[in-house]
């Protein structure tokens, strides 16, 4: 997850300002409402990611009940995530990008998807707005053939997930590939009942216990964004306890 957002108007506001706290989430009874999604039988699930980390915090529960039921899995990082900590004085961009390539191969190894292709499309952080026909040309192949493609709601209020869930939606519909889209930063800026989220579309994953600790463990990998890199405002963690804590439920949830 990368919270730099270019100046896009609005954008930083709603994910640097305080959030909802999860346990007004976990106490929003609208959750019964929801029906589950169902996962398709068989064949190749490609999951798109505007940063890495982004599949396994909206979706990692399901790639590991994917992955133990032997689906082939792609995951597509359209970013290195470079620009989590523009100004930090630790890391240079270029270190960042694969320390954060080498936490999600760690991460999928923890959920049981070692074995998953990771597809990494290099297109600048905080600059997938402006290469988006290129990410829905590469991503048109990828999802050819795939039983769902899913990837960041494209009302997430980051312009990265955001266009990296046009492009992924384009690419989904250009070879007729069955398609969801998967929230993160929305749990943070909105509130249960939000009229701004589609609720009618929303659709839930449920994750067993064994399922929910291996998610659990796989954000854990992910050292560079939930714990700071360094002393100074700059090093400090993109994801602090708080924020996590909205990615650890026994649910997950795609619009459908």
């Amino acid at each position: 997850m990368t919270t730099h957002t270019d100046g896009a108007a609005g954008y930083a506001d709603a994910i640097q300002a305080p959030g909802t706290d999860e346990s007004v989430w976990r106490a929003w009874t609208g959750w019964k409402h929801l029906r589950e999604f169902p996962l398709p039988p068989g064949g190749r699930v490609v999951v798109v990611a505007a940063h890495p980390d982004d599949e396994v915090l909206g979706l990692g529960g399901t790639l590991a009940r994917l992955a133990a039921a032997g689906r082939g899995i792609t995951v597509v990082t359209v970013t290195d995530g470079e620009a989590s900590h523009p100004d930090s004085r630790i890391l240079l961009p270029r270190e960042l990008a694969d320390k954060r390539a080498a936490e999600t191969r760690t991460a999928l190894e923890r959920l049981g998807a070692g074995s998953a292709e990771i597809v990494r499309l290099h297109v600048p952080d905080s600059g997938v707005d402006r290469h988006e026909d290129e990410v829905r040309r590469a991503l048109v192949p990828l999802c050819s053939g795939a039983a769902l493609v899913a990837a960041p709601w494209t009302g997430d209020v980051h312009s990265d997930h955001e266009a990296a869930g046009r492009a992924a939606r384009a690419a989904a519909a250009e070879v007729d590939a069955p398609f969801a889209e998967y929230p993160v930063w929305m749990w943070h800026w909105a509130h249960p009942g939000d009229s701004r989220v589609p609720w009618e579309r929303a659709r839930c994953l449920s994750l067993p216990a064994e399922i929910q600790q291996r998610k659990r463990h796989a954000v854990d990998a992910f050292v560079s964004q939930i714990l700071p890199l360094g002393p100074g405002e700059h090093e400090a963690a993109v994801l602090p306890p708080e924020e996590l804590a909205h990615h650890l439920r026994p649910v997950e949830v795609v619009f459908q």
